[in-house]
Parts: structure tokens; sequence; C-alpha cells
């Protein structure tokens, strides 16, 4: 296997050293609490001086409260053994600086946008929201900042022509349960768990939908769709 050959999740879970870190969608994601601001932004700087002579940067988001970092190979807009490497190395810095992973602070939200197929609205949401199109049905912030928009033309054309959304919201595997546990706790329902454990959608007492989402079940989904002529 070449460094940039695509890996799924479960290969990247599997790999030694990578503890610290989930995959949500099609990124490893970590979280670092730092003890300061001063703290975070020294592991910042270790982690650019990481990957100073590489194409490999990952995304990196610095709060107060600490460090959040994303990993995912561009050209192939998934996972590769490149970021198993560099997550080992990111969270062997991190251990150096004293900061702590917290795989509870991890989450991607999106919203997705349902329409009947002759509806062309992921026009109207590109020009509102000024994001780039990755994928056919994809909008995404172009500074991966913002909840990225997936418009889901699926609904049929004899419903009624009101407008369907819902968030989807990616955990970490682990994480899951409890996530769902708490949404229960706090007045949701179960809607549908038929996807479970791809998705779980939950709904509140005025029947807004979220679907909570991991890694699995969405491996699966991938091999069939490669082996589509």
């Amino acid at each position: 296997m070449t460094a940039s050959e695509k890996i799924t999740p479960k290969q990247f879970h599997d790999a030694d050293g990578v503890d610290d870190w989930r995959v949500l969608y099609w990124g490893a994601h970590a979280f670092f609490r730092a003890d300061s601001f001063a703290q975070g932004a020294s592991f910042v700087a270790g982690i650019a001086e990481l990957v100073a002579d590489t194409r490999h940067d990952p995304d990196v988001d610095l709060r107060r409260e600490g460090v959040a970092v994303k990993l995912i190979t561009r050209d192939i807009r998934e996972l590769s053994v490149h970021d198993v490497e560099l997550a080992r190395a990111i969270s062997a810095l991190a251990s150096r600086l004293g900061l702590r992973a917290d795989a509870s602070q991890l989450q991607v939200v999106q919203v997705a946008v349902a329409s009947v197929p002759s509806a062309d609205v992921l026009p109207f949401w590109q020009a509102a929201l000024g994001y780039v199109r990755p994928g056919e049905r994809h909008l995404a912030d172009p500074l991966r900042r913002g909840s990225s928009v997936f418009l889901q033309d699926e609904m049929p054309e004899d419903r009624p022509r009101r407008g369907r959304m819902h968030v989807d919201v990616a955990v970490p595997h682990d994480q899951v349960h409890a996530r769902i546990a708490a949404m229960l706790a706090a007045g949701g329902r179960m809607a549908d768990d038929s996807e479970a454990p791809e998705w779980w959608t939950l709904a509140d007492a005025e029947n807004h939908g979220v679907d909570i989402t991991t890694w699995w079940g969405r491996e699966s989904v991938r091999l069939e769709e490669e082996r589509e002529p």
C-alpha cells in the first residue's frame, strides 16, 4: 500500500498510535485541550514545523480551550496512510507539550436540504452561502469553517411543496450512544433507527429532525458503490 492510497475508517482506527483521533465523515479529527492560549499556539507552531516540507497540511483551529485538528488527503478527499503517519506525529507532539486529547468535543455538523428532483435549488444555496461545490450534491465553505450543505433531491414529486430541512451531526463512534441518550433525556424521540449504525434519526417535540451519524455502516456502502460499473 502506497502512502497516498485510500484507506477506510476501520483501517485508520485499527492503526497503532491514533487513539486520540476519530473519523467523522471523510476526515480524521482530534481535539487537544490546552492550559492556555499560548500553549495551544506553541502546539500549532509545532504542527506547522511537522508539515513544513510536505504538501500534507491539516486544518487547524486554535481557541483558548485548545486546538482542533482535521486530517484528510486532499488529492483523493479521503483518508490515506499519510494521515495515519501525521496523526501519530501530532499526538506525540501534543504529549510532549502537555496537551490532552478530548474526543467528547468532536463533531461535524451538516445541513441537509431536501427537495423534489425537478427543483434545482443548489445554485440558490451556493449563491446565498458563497460556498464551493466539491461534489454533485454537496456545498462546502471554501475555508472549511462553516457547516457543509447536502442537497437531497429524493423527495417524491407528489409530496406537498414545502421545504424540507434537517441537520446531520457526525459524532465519534464511541460517543454516539451517549449523544442519543442525552437527546432522548432532553425530550427527543427516536423517529427512525432503520439505517443504524450508519445513522439514527431523532426528532424534537415539533418533529424537527436530526440525523446522528458515525462512520459505522458507511464502509459497506462505499464498497458497494465502488463495485458498480
